[in-house]
């Protein structure tokens, strides 16, 4: 291969791709170094938000310098192969343990670790399946029509899970001012073809949860009363690492009779990058056992529960690295400190006059929910692209779900790396995108269609 005066000039004095286009269609039928194959990434992703501005994901975007070391240290080694790498599934198995003993497991139980909460989702809802249909089988009853009770506060993988699974699902909506569910709204949905109801510990949309202790008290007494056994799921995605240290009284977990199994996300407020996630079942017998595949893999012999086969270690050694590093107590002070700069930008919205927060005072994740309290000559979404556009501030604009979907809030996720100052810059920047706003009215509607509108699992 000759090589051009211009590309020893590229060489010599900088980026080849200053004036040449990049790869996009065709496959490169040459390569290019390693310096100008990562000077062209660099230059895409220089194009990027700033995750430290990105107050729209509930995704981690920072972890300290020894935990990026241990992730970088195993990203080679694949996590299915047990024979291999046997440590790595006894932390594994420490992890499941560590959050099985925090969510208040009553004995001994199991899990498994996934790519993220909608793997966990699908895992935990085929076992609810599973388990209804064995149930019904003994009793000598029809297993053609299952069901699944749900808020339409949930995140969109529980649809997902029925569309895939063939569940109908039942889903309870919103209205205007209640955006999660109780016993009052599950209780008509429920019959004997229901495989469970699912409950969200801190939705995506405002940050609270469902009132999970009444609709425990609810199926415990259709157990009682009916006989009907619904167990009760809790999609903890974004609050199963928070309730335990900002409402560790706050009874949601296995603490309750029907509560039978539990994701979390950890790369959400467990701190880790993605994709990492975690299943937690109350008693072994809550994992369907046909659901579990016992298969001889380069000589020994494994049982798997997931999804995915191969995936990478880094992130469950990462996991561990967190929980072994923080503990309690350290997850505890980081979860109140992101409270506590939550409460000061509610205060500071609060103090001028335009807002309406949503859900104040209640138990919440550390994030402001909220919108405008008067109609103006802008909305939500025109404050969100000046945000964006001007200050670079990722603060998303939504509807809520039916039936609430003529309400528009917007979301400021407060996470570790959200600091006092940046609280007092965004309260500033927020005000001054509402008076800029003011005068020039709203943004046109084709500007206004490049907003983002929010991240889940």
């Amino acid at each position: 291969m000759s090589t051009s005066p211009r590309d020893v000039d590229a060489a010599l004095f900088g980026n080849r791709f200053a004036i040449e286009e990049v790869p996009t269609r065709e496959f490169p039928a040459e390569g290019m170094s390693a310096v100008d194959a990562m000077r062209l990434l660099g230059e895409d992703l220089a194009l990027e938000g700033d995750p430290a501005r990105n107050l729209a994901t509930f995704v981690t975007t920072w972890m300290e310098p020894e935990a990026q070391r241990v992730i970088a240290q195993n990203l080679h080694r694949n996590f299915i192969d047990h024979a291999e790498y046997p440590r790595t599934a006894e932390i594994e198995q420490r992890c499941i343990r560590m959050l099985a003993d925090l969510f208040h497991a009553p004995g001994e139980t199991t899990g498994a670790r996934t790519q993220g909460s909608s793997e966990a989702i699908m895992l935990g809802a085929l076992s609810l399946k599973w388990n209804w249909r064995k149930r019904r089988e003994a009793e000598g009853a029809s297993t053609s029509s299952p069901n699944l009770v749900f808020g339409g506060d949930v995140h969109v993988v529980w649809e997902k899970f029925c569309r895939y699974f063939d569940v109908e699902p039942r889903i309870v909506p919103l209205t205007p001012g209640k955006y999660t569910i109780g016993p009052e709204d599950v209780a008509p949905h429920v019959d004997e073809n229901t495989i469970g109801v699912a409950a969200v510990l801190g939705t995506t949309f405002t940050g609270h949860k469902d009132d999970i202790v009444g609709i425990n008290d609810l199926l415990v007494r259709l157990k009682r009363e009916r006989g009907l056994d619904v167990p009760l799921h809790v999609d903890g995605a974004s609050g199963g690492f928070v309730w335990p240290f900002l409402y560790p009284d706050s009874p949601w977990d296995f603490r309750l009779e029907q509560v039978r199994s539990i994701n979390v996300s950890g790369h959400k407020f467990g701190l880790v990058y993605p994709g990492i996630g975690w299943l937690i079942f109350r008693e072994r017998a809550d994992l369907a056992p046909d659901l579990v595949f016992t298969e001889n893999y380069l000589g020994k012999t494994d049982a798997t529960f997931t999804l995915n086969f191969s995936t990478g270690s880094a992130m469950v050694l990462a996991q561990y690295y967190n929980l072994v590093r923080y503990g309690r107590a350290g997850y505890t002070y980081i979860m109140r400190n992101m409270q506590l700069n939550a409460q000061v930008l509610a205060e500071k919205l609060q103090a001028m006059g335009r807002f309406e927060l949503i859900g104040a005072g209640e138990e919440q994740l550390p994030l402001v929910a909220f919108r405008l309290a008067e109609q103006q000559p802008y909305d939500e979404f025109d404050i969100a692209w000046q945000l964006s556009a001007e200050r670079g501030w990722m603060v998303p604009a939504y509807t809520l779900p039916p039936d609430a979907q003529d309400v528009t809030i917007m979301r400021a996720l407060v996470k570790q790396t959200l600091s006092r100052e940046h609280v007092d810059t965004l309260a500033r920047d927020i005000e001054e995108a509402c008076a800029t706003l003011d005068k020039k009215g709203g943004v046109h509607e084709t500007e206004r269609r490049r907003i983002v509108t929010g991240s889940g699992h």
